[in-house]
């Protein structure tokens, strides 16, 4: 045989074996329905699934293929959900999106986030963190007036 042909075999060989056979898929696909609180963006990382204080306004988000008002709905025991929108977004996979505010006297925690669609429910799971002091505690020294000077 000829240097090339024995080549010829073996490239052939070797690409047989580096072949990837298609895979028939086992069962059903995974439903593409998706719900969270917030999207992380360029500049502000860490939002996803965490309500955002002082951010205005926190939106819960889903992707629920033919979303529309009536058939499709966020629900939280943290949350009220207000001024929703159904069609699909710019910069997010979601087909709907609704303000959402923190129901007065929710604790720092973990809630869940439900959205119904198509008559199915699908969770995610929020924080909620604690609140900053808002306050200047009486008496407290104030930066660059004097009071610590000696």
């Amino acid at each position: 045989m000829r240097k090339s042909a024995i080549f010829a075999v073996a490239a052939a060989i070797g690409l047989a074996g580096t072949a990837v056979p298609a895979v028939a898929a086992d069962g059903p696909a995974p439903d593409p329905v998706t719900v969270q609180l917030n999207q992380d963006t360029a500049v502000r990382h860490g939002q996803v699934n965490a309500y955002q204080r002082g951010s205005d306004p926190n939106l819960a988000l889903a992707y629920c293929p033919g979303a529309k008002a009536g058939a499709a709905t966020f629900s939280s025991p943290a949350l009220a959900f207000s001024q929703y929108y159904y069609g699909e977004m710019v910069g997010v996979k979601a087909t709907m999106s609704a303000h959402a505010n923190l129901v007065p006297g929710t604790k720092p925690g973990s809630y869940p986030l439900t959205v119904t669609c198509d008559g199915k429910q699908y969770n995610a799971t929020f924080t909620v963190p604690a609140a900053q002091v808002s306050r200047v505690p009486q008496g407290a020294a104030k930066a660059g007036d004097g009071s610590l000077a000696g």
